[in-house]
């Protein structure tokens, strides 16, 4: 194994001192797979993996909405669930810079600085859920409600 695969991310060490139950998985992958790729190569079901995406509002206000791999982000939902009038992607050249995480390693947790957070209704209704585990190659894999534990997180319906 490389030492690239043992090194711990922001969002590993968090989980980690949070004492919450979780398990990273690490894995061969490349920022070009798509996140349903990723879920197929890992024998996991699309629908329990999800991608971590970053915006920003008509006020300049920054929010991450968590949404399952294969869906997209319902911009118009995603809006009215943070308050905001209308909000778009970041560029992708502003990832690093603002989170920490590159594009295709982006976690909700442990970013640079907390952004409201908001996850899709629907990772309530598995027991587990995947998500980014901070680097392209990694996930960490934990319920909704300990994710809760360690990002302050709202759960609404913002995919379609």
């Amino acid at each position: 194994m490389s030492k690239h695969i043992e090194t711990k991310t922001n969002a590993m060490r968090v989980v980690e001192a949070a004492g919450i139950a979780h398990t990273v998985r690490s894995f061969p992958a490349t920022a070009e797979m798509t996140g349903t790729e990723i879920a197929l190569s890992q024998g996991l079901d699309p629908e329990r993996v999800f991608k971590t995406l970053v915006t920003v509002g008509k006020s300049g206000q920054n929010y991450v909405f968590v949404i399952p791999v294969q869906l997209e982000l319902d911009l118009k939902k995603a809006a009215a669930a943070v308050g905001e009038k209308s909000i778009n992607m970041i560029k992708a050249k502003e990832l690093l810079p603002l989170t920490g995480y590159v594009h295709g390693g982006c976690s909700p947790i442990g970013m640079k600085k907390q952004f409201p957070t908001t996850v899709d209704e629907t990772a309530q209704l598995f027991e587990t859920i995947y998500f980014s585990g901070g680097r392209i190659g990694a996930q960490i894999e934990c319920s909704p409600a300990d994710l809760a534990q360690v990002v302050p997180l709202t759960f609404a319906d913002v995919a379609g």
